[in-house]
């Protein structure tokens, strides 16, 4: 018997199907009703942020990194510099260096995954059967895989732990031109660039660290005996480095740094760019940013009501599986039906969010809603009379 393959076929009465369907009601209203929550904080998030970099850019002034100016002081500013750090900075594990203001660690360990495989079919009486095949394999992952809730774990355990994690660190005393960098703004530089590891680095954290270290191609630092034929508990580690350079921050000036500037009870503006940008250019990546986060939490909200339609309403394709085709069918519908509900709901609830927040925009929108409601629901009473 293959090991790495196991196949197993359970079976589930009509009962159990209804029971199950049952419990699924209340998980699929708790979605539904916060898919109704997410939309709306969604619409005012947006809003308030887009009135936050609006007044904001009508704000800002732009000044010199290489001098500080007491009138300044409190005031929302843009400058251009370069970033450079006091000194490099080191991972302290395995001593590896860089002449950069960041220096990332990232982990990967060597561990058993598994695959799902899953057919179920319909049976006469709405019962189920359904057949899974469990598939195993070694793979690299950077993060840790619980092996004792794999089906068969006792043959494919990983260890409990990583020996080292992946981790990130900073150069101390990192300035542009006059002004310190604060910690909320060091996060934001991510222009990271591969730093590859020598074999005069490696053969070092070998002696440091008393253990099998060697690096691999690319300059990737191999934890363990053999790179060319890894076991499970082998660790790859790659490290990225991100360089001094050119700046573009808005925030708030204060003293020698600088920290989120306030706009009215609305929101905060603290903004950083690696590269060369005026006030307005960063002003508009970050509406576009904010226009994009919008969209994809309209999809979240909308996919929420959608699941949840389709939990609360299950328990129909259910009770009608007791003939598999009937059940299939009646899915198919409640599905479309579902949807049919849910895209509706959602643009209500966007265009009543709107109408809080703006009218102007908010009253048409509402309007397109109520004629789609109006529209699929002069379909769905139609469809019922020809039923």
């Amino acid at each position: 018997m293959d090991s790495n393959n196991v196949t197993v076929t359970s079976n589930k009465s009509w009962f159990s199907r209804i029971g199950n369907a049952i419990s699924g009601i209340v998980f699929g209203v708790i979605l539904f009703l916060g898919s109704f929550l997410l939309l709306t904080w969604n619409e005012g998030r947006a809003i308030h942020r887009a009135k936050t970099l609006e007044a904001g850019s009508s704000q800002v002034i732009t000044i010199s990194a290489d001098e500080r100016q007491a009138s300044n002081e409190g005031k929302l500013v843009h400058l251009n510099g370069e970033a450079v750090a006091e000194s490099p900075v080191e991972d302290p594990v395995f001593g590896i260096t860089a002449d950069a203001l960041k220096l990332r660690r990232d982990v990967e360990m060597y561990q058993w995954k598994q695959t799902e495989k899953s057919e179920t079919k319909q049976k006469l009486g709405g019962g189920e059967e359904t057949t899974t095949t469990y598939s195993y394999a070694k793979d690299w992952s950077s993060s840790l895989i619980d092996s004792s809730q794999f089906h068969t774990p006792a043959d494919h355990q990983n260890p409990d732990s990583m020996a080292v994690e992946s981790d990130t660190f900073v150069a101390d005393g990192i300035h542009v031109g006059a002004f310190d960098l604060p910690e909320s703004l060091v996060d934001l530089i991510n222009n990271y660039v591969p730093r590859p590891v020598t074999a005069a680095e490696s053969e070092d954290a070998a002696k440091e660290q008393s253990a099998d270290i060697s690096v691999s191609a690319g300059g990737t630092l191999f934890v363990g005996q053999d790179p060319s034929n890894p076991k499970v508990g082998d660790l790859r580690i790659k490290f990225q480095k991100a360089d001094p350079g050119p700046v573009s921050i808005i925030a708030g000036q204060v003293g020698h740094t600088f920290e989120p500037f306030a706009i009215g009870d609305l929101g905060t503006i603290e903004l950083l760019k690696t590269g060369t940008f005026s006030a307005n250019a960063m002003f508009q990546q970050e509406k576009e940013s904010n226009t994009m986060l919008t969209w994809i939490l309209r999809l979240v909200g909308f996919l929420a009501m959608l699941f949840g339609l389709l939990l609360i309403t299950n328990v129909i394709s259910v009770v009608a599986s007791v003939i598999p085709f009937l059940g299939e069918i009646l899915g198919a519908g409640i599905g479309l039906l579902a949807i049919a509900v849910a895209l509706p709901l959602t643009l209500v609830t966007i265009a009543l969010s709107w109408l809080a927040y703006r009218p102007l925009i908010g009253i048409p929108l509402f309007l397109v809603a109520a004629g789609c409601v109006f529209f699929a629901s002069k379909k769905l009473l139609k469809a019922r009379k020809k039923a």
